[in-house]
């Protein structure tokens, strides 16, 4: 198979990086400049309050539920997910456009209304929905970034929850309410709010990214350090095993 150029994901800072996809489905990352690895584009997390209630919890909720969430690039929004206790799965893919442009060249365009996103499938009687949101908000990303997260800049990096009920809805309308009301961050929150119309897994070579390249810059610069927000922030719900994608192989 030719390779083929795709859109920029590498190092902040002006520095340039050709990414490009080769034979087997890998990604070769070429960077002209790189920067230290002291300066970590992911920053420090921000432990935000919790929801003021959740309307998705209670002694009524029975087996998994999912939410599909969208914070820049999937590889370390999955990463975090998956060392999230009672996530039984962290899936990458892709939201919010049509099946007929849900793979990766034609998403990286930035004109198939698709969002890189992770659906997650988690046990609400270890993990809720708004402690999924609390560590979406906290360490995740930056929703104060409209279609760019970190070096990713484009629609498809947009911040963006995608609902699977009403209730889910209310909860995610009215957290980002109570945060807005707040003051939480010093601009205001971008994330969109809309009910899931489909996810479509991401290519196999996206899956567990952060785990099969732990070497890579781009995950060292950009996503390590939101895990090891997560372990500081969030200890109670933090485990140090991953749930990965290859050990449950029915992810659809």
């Amino acid at each position: 198979m030719a390779a083929s150029d795709l859109p920029f994901r590498g190092p902040p800072g002006g520095a340039h990086c050709n990414r490009r996809q080769i034979a087997g489905g890998g990604i070769l990352v070429l960077c002209a400049a790189l920067l230290p690895l002291g300066s970590a584009a992911a920053g420090a997390g921000r432990l935000v309050p919790p929801p003021a209630g959740d309307p998705t919890s209670g002694a009524d909720v029975s087996g998994p539920q999912t939410i599909v969430v969208s914070g820049g690039c999937f590889w370390g929004v999955q990463a975090v997910y998956q060392h999230v206790k009672g996530v039984e799965s962290a899936v990458s893919g892709y939201a919010g456009g049509a099946p007929d442009t849900a793979h990766y060249e034609a998403v990286s365009s930035g004109r198939t209304g698709h969002a890189e996103s992770v659906k997650i499938t988690f046990d609400p009687h270890v993990v809720r929905a708004g402690d999924l949101l609390r560590i979406f908000f906290s360490v995740v990303h930056d929703p104060t970034q409209r279609d760019r997260q970190g070096p990713d800049s484009g629609t498809q990096y947009r911040s963006a929850i995608f609902t699977t009920g009403d209730k889910q809805m209310a909860l995610a309308k009215n957290y980002i309410e109570q945060l807005e009301r707040a003051g939480t961050f010093n601009q205001p929150i971008t994330t969109r709010v809309e009910p899931l119309s489909g996810f479509y897994p991401a290519e196999s070579y996206h899956q567990d990214y952060f785990v099969m390249h732990p070497g890579s810059l781009y995950i060292m610069i950009n996503d390590r350090p939101k895990v090891e927000n997560l372990k500081l922030l969030f200890p109670n719900f933090y485990r140090a095993k991953p749930k990965l994608v290859g050990d449950t192989p029915n992810h659809s």
